[in-house]
């Protein structure tokens, strides 16, 4: 192979591809094609240096490039012989692209020549959809663990693997219930969940909620997704904040509509402004995501910036979408109040489920309370339910434990309150980040996230996925980008507070170590 002296393994990568006329969308869609899993933002971090592929997407790479895996890595000087491949091909921009490699052998057609095999892209549709809170940098902790390496993760809100146990009276109920739970439940969820959930949405205060106005679903996640594509059409905007959960802007991307942010302001607690809420509605605008409590900032909105949403909604008619997934993990003994239960009048779509408050993330059980003035989405609740009926259901041995976490004394509570561990991981997490030189944080008051920001003077960050990497390889501590919740100011990183205490200890020692002398 020409021009040897580019040692690195980005270089040998990008000198491969120069010299069979490939671009990165060609890979990615080869890739695709092939099962592997590789999206244009992974490419570009290797392109660039940032990140190193793990063995298997460096094995698709090299075959993909016919050239030896060995010399891609930087091993070898030597190219060697291409491995066997189907690829070697410059896919054209269509969804099928020849591939002119053999086709398998076909008896019944003698003498015939062979057809060429085709490849296959993925849809369009997700060219702009993002979720970087599983991406590149991610992608990079795996590698690292891959070599031996202990990475603390700080990325991801998931309880279990930190020491949080599911109440064993919920897991005694599971097993109890499963003989009852192998086939399907009604699309929208078993009534005895449905029942519970209704009365918790009572209590909240929301109104005009029935046992068939409640959808379970595996997780609130999967009912985003069916509520956007149900809501959304192509051209029409929905309102979502910034930080935002990305799935939200996701799902309304994927709908083939236009997620439009909103800020969050940092100088008043991450609430919502309210002013750019107004300025950001135009005639296409049709409905507002709320998600109080807010990841990644934690904040909990008060009651007197929900009534100024609800203001803005009614004037603009637009649907109300209340993400509450952490309703029930608020501390220093503040009260979550339920958005719809101020929109009596509005057709108000909220939420909820059990992953975090009752530390089951993996059983997938959330669900969605239709709610308000309902006589005005008849068509749109029509749409909802085909959606839910083409699921056919949700997990149903996970819908069979609803009622118990709901009914009763709720002993994750005592995980809030001084000497609990969460509200005592805060503390610890929120005070060492404030104490840290060129790093101001806002108290959170709910869920398990802190949104911290780097001094831009001190630090001059311009790339959040950058410094995110760079603490990584240096300290082997894993944070997710300030970018990956649509968040446009660089130098923000989220933090997940759920490990225990000395591990939250060794990590912020890393932490601080580190920005002693990080310079962007």
């Amino acid at each position: 192979m020409e021009g040897q002296t580019r040692k690195g393994f980005s270089a040998r990568l990008g000198q491969a591809m120069d010299e069979r006329g490939l671009r990165q969308a060609d890979l990615v869609r080869l890739a695709a094609a092939d099962g592997v899993k590789l999206g244009k933002s992974q490419l570009s971090q290797y392109l660039s240096g940032k990140t190193e592929p793990r063995k298997a997407t460096l094995s698709f790479l090299a075959t993909a490039l016919g050239i030896s895996a060995a010399w891609l890595s930087g091993e070898a000087e030597d190219a060697g012989p291409a491995p066997a491949a189907s690829a070697l091909v410059t896919p054209s921009a269509s969804a099928a692209v020849p591939d002119h490699s053999p086709a398998p052998h076909d008896p019944t057609k003698k003498g015939e020549p062979a057809m060429p095999r085709r490849q296959f892209k993925k849809s369009s549709k997700l060219d702009n959809v993002l979720y970087d809170i599983r991406g590149p940098v991610l992608d990079e902790a795996y590698r690292m663990e891959d070599q031996g390496i202990h990475v603390l993760k700080l990325n991801i809100g998931n309880p279990a693997p930190f020491g949080f146990r599911t109440p064993d009276e919920v897991v005694k109920d599971m097993q109890d219930q499963l003989t009852e739970c192998e086939g399907y439940s009604n699309s929208r969820g078993l009534f005895s969940a449905r029942k519970a959930i209704m009365q918790y949405d009572q209590l909240k205060g929301i109104p005009n909620v029935d046992v068939e106005d409640i959808y379970t679903g595996n997780g609130a996640s999967e009912l985003i997704q069916i509520a956007m594509n149900a809501f959304m059409d192509v051209g029409d905007e929905i309102l979502v904040p910034s930080p935002d959960y990305p799935l939200w802007t996701a799902c309304a991307t994927l709908a083939g509509s236009t997620a439009v942010h909103y800020i969050c302001d940092e100088q008043a607690n991450w609430y919502p402004d309210v002013e750019d809420i107004k300025s950001k509605v135009t005639p296409r605008t049709k409905g507002i995501v709320v998600i109080n409590p807010n990841n990644p900032t934690g904040a909990l909105y008060p009651r007197e910036v929900l009534q100024e949403i609800v203001d803005v909604a009614r004037e603009n008619q637009l649907v109300i979408f209340a993400d509450e997934i952490y309703d029930r993990l608020v501390m220093d003994g503040k009260q979550h109040v339920s958005i719809a239960s101020l929109a009596p009048d509005l057709f108000c779509v909220t939420f909820n489920g059990l992953s975090k408050s009752h530390m089951v993330a993996g059983y997938r059980i959330g669900w969605m309370s239709l709610s308000g003035n309902k006589s005005i989405a008849k068509d749109l609740i029509d749409g909802i339910n085909m959606l839910s009926n083409m699921r056919l259901c949700s997990n149903v041995p996970a819908q069979s434990i609803v009622q118990t976490c709901l009914g009763g004394i709720q002993r994750g509570q005592g995980l809030l309150v001084p000497g609990g561990r969460i509200f005592e991981q805060r503390e610890y997490v929120y005070e060492r980040l404030s104490n840290m030189d060129g790093v101001t944080v806002t108290k959170p008051e709910a869920a398990f996230y802190i949104f911290p920001r780097l001094d831009p003077d001190k630090f001059h960050i311009t790339d959040d996925d950058q410094f995110a990497l760079d603490l990584l390889k240096d300290k082997h501590v894993l944070i997710t980008a300030g970018k990956g919740f649509n968040w446009k100011k660089p130098g923000y990183f989220r933090i997940v507070y759920l490990p225990r205490r000395h591990t939250l200890h060794e990590a912020m020692d890393k932490v601080e170590d580190f920005l002693s002398y990080y310079r962007q």
